[in-house]
């Protein structure tokens, strides 16, 4: 752990002993998705996503449409990081989710949310996070409609065929705000 990440405030933690509602967390808080470095990177938010013990790994499962700018820089690494942050960053989270990155330079969409880089192990997290994952990818999968046995999904979800790609993550460190 960088002096960085000491001074902000941050302690690291083995994933096991982290204790909080995935269900909660993810689909009614929020989280950030990052990846990218120094030269270039992106955010987005994210409301599903899965987390357990896969492959004897704890996982971290993302989905991310294949228009999302984030894609390209989850694509072109090994890591990238999922991040919650406490409930004043809701309208910072819900401008990350309506935004694209491909319409502001560098990093500037997560700096007009109000956020501030950082780069850890590789890639991209932000300050204001109380809870940091970094994930290295393990296995990814572009979902289909002929994988679905409730077709109601895929109506609902998928009528403009934007589907997702998968990206199931190994949990290689985390990071909690003490």
């Amino acid at each position: 752990m960088t002096e960085r990440m000491t001074q902000l405030g941050f302690q690291q933690v083995n994933v096991k002993e982290l204790d909080f509602n995935v269900f909660g967390t993810i689909g009614d808080r929020w989280m950030l998705l990052a990846a990218g470095d120094e030269k270039s990177s992106n955010t987005m938010t994210a409301s599903w996503g899965q987390m357990g013990i896969l492959w004897n790994k704890p996982v971290a499962t993302a989905y991310i449409r294949k228009t999302r700018y984030t894609k390209e820089f989850v694509d072109a690494g090994e890591l990238f990081t999922i991040s919650v942050y406490p409930g004043e960053f809701k309208k910072a989270l819900s401008f990350c989710g309506s935004k694209s990155g491909r319409d502001f330079e560098k990093n500037g969409k997560a700096e007009a949310a109000g956020l501030t880089a950082l780069y850890l192990d590789g890639t991209t997290a932000y300050e204001e996070a109380e809870l940091i994952l970094v994930c290295r990818k393990l296995y990814s999968y572009d979902m289909n409609a002929e994988g679905f046995f409730d077709k109601s999904i895929v109506t609902a979800q998928y009528a403009d065929d934007n589907w997702h790609t998968a990206y199931i993550s190994e949990i290689v460190a985390a990071y909690k705000r003490t």
